[in-house]
């Protein structure tokens, strides 16, 4: 596989939006990591909701970093490969610094039920469902692509695989929305609620830009 980069060009008007909130969102990271030096060090328990966040974020992310290099390498829409680009590029980086919170942690990578942290918060938000969701209803509840769209989005190819990408990567934006609000509402560590309150504002972006994709495309369904 060739590492291909996306070539120079002229951005729509709402990209040049997204790259500016982006790069906001840039500053709050560099805020939030530098903010925490010269205070009381927090260290998160295991069954902390920032442990929690750190592992289910991981996993999240992994499916969209997955579906993006998929679109990458495939599309012929040069604002699409570029998101998809920044996607890969953007996630992996927070995947990777979520996996160090917990060896900083010490903590181990996997724990509890997925999602079970967020059970105590602001009901207001939609997390507490009060009951024990199936793997399934889990999935569903973060976005998820099942195995099949997986499997249709790889097989797919010119526009109707681009617009079955971003329907995917719409829910799963979504999905992973709430699950910042989450630990924004239950943690407490400094460096974790800076990069959720980051991950919240560029998501929400990258909905609005997709949705504007969808409607150059004219995806339907």
């Amino acid at each position: 596989m060739t590492d291909e980069q996306p070539t120079a060009r002229s951005l729509p008007p709402w990209w040049a939006v997204v790259l500016v909130a982006l790069a906001i969102a840039g500053v709050a990271f560099a805020i939030g990591r530098f903010s925490t030096f010269g205070g009381a060090p927090v260290t998160p328990g295991t069954d902390s909701a920032e442990a929690g966040f750190a592992r289910d974020m991981q996993v999240h992310h992994a499916q969209a970093i997955d579906m993006a290099m998929t679109i990458y390498r495939t599309t012929d829409d040069d604002d699409l490969r570029a998101l998809a680009y920044d996607i890969v590029t953007g996630q992996s980086a927070q995947r990777g610094e979520m996996f160090d919170w917990l060896v900083q942690w010490g903590l181990p990578q996997a724990g509890g039920p997925t999602m079970a942290w967020m059970a105590g918060a602001d009901a207001a938000h939609g997390h507490d469902t009060g009951e024990q969701l199936t793997d399934d209803e889990v999935r569903e509840a973060m976005g998820m692509a099942t195995d099949a769209e997986l499997t249709a989005l790889a097989q797919a190819d010119g526009t109707a695989a681009d617009c079955l990408f971003l329907s995917l990567m719409i829910r799963h934006h979504e999905g992973a929305i709430p699950m910042a609000e989450a630990v924004l509402d239950l943690g407490s560590e400094p460096r974790t609620l800076a990069v959720a309150e980051a991950m919240k504002n560029a998501q929400e972006f990258e909905i609005d830009a997709m949705t504007s994709m969808q409607q150059r495309l004219s995806c339907t369904g």
